[in-house]
Parts: structure tokens; sequence; C-alpha cells
């Protein structure tokens, strides 16, 4: 089992609705597996509460990927808070 830990987020949605969210979060195991990073797509229920759905969630259009895409690189947190050597993970 592991927590996740939002480092950074960006959404798209208004308050009160279904908001499709893009995050840099980190992965804690409970065993001895060393912790991991890593993007990923989910959805927050109208009440703001995370929705699971077994690691995935749907994108609805290509135009909502890119906008959220674009904002985290807006934020300053899209490529920077990847690790340096990516080619270690492929």
């Amino acid at each position: 089992m592991a927590t996740v830990r939002i480092q950074d987020e960006v959404m798209l949605g208004k308050p009160g609705n279904w908001r499709l969210c893009f995050q840099w979060v980190s992965y804690h195991y409970e065993n001895e597996t060393p912790s991991q990073t890593g993007y990923r797509f989910i959805w927050r229920k109208p009440n703001g509460q995370l929705q699971g759905a077994r690691g995935q969630a749907r994108i609805p259009s290509f135009t909502m990927l890119s906008r959220l895409i674009a904002k985290a690189a807006q934020a300053g947190w899209l490529v920077r808070c990847e690790p340096e050597k990516l080619e270690d993970q492929e």
C-alpha cells in the first residue's frame, strides 16, 4: 500500500463541480520500496475530495490535456520537478 503526497497541482473546472487535476506527486510505500515521484491525472469531486479510480482518470479531450500541461508549465513546476536522469527510469 502507498501513501500519495501531492507536491503540485493544477486543475480545470469551477469549485462545486467535478474538476480534472494534473498533479506532481510522491508515492511513499509501507514496505522497503523506495519512494517514487511522477505525474498523474485525477478527478476531484464537487466536494473537493479526490476520486480514486484504480490508477485511471478519463481525460475528455486533448484540449483539456494540453491546457492542464500548459497551466503546470506556467506555474513553473512541470519540468522543474523531474529527476535529472530520466533515462534511468525508462
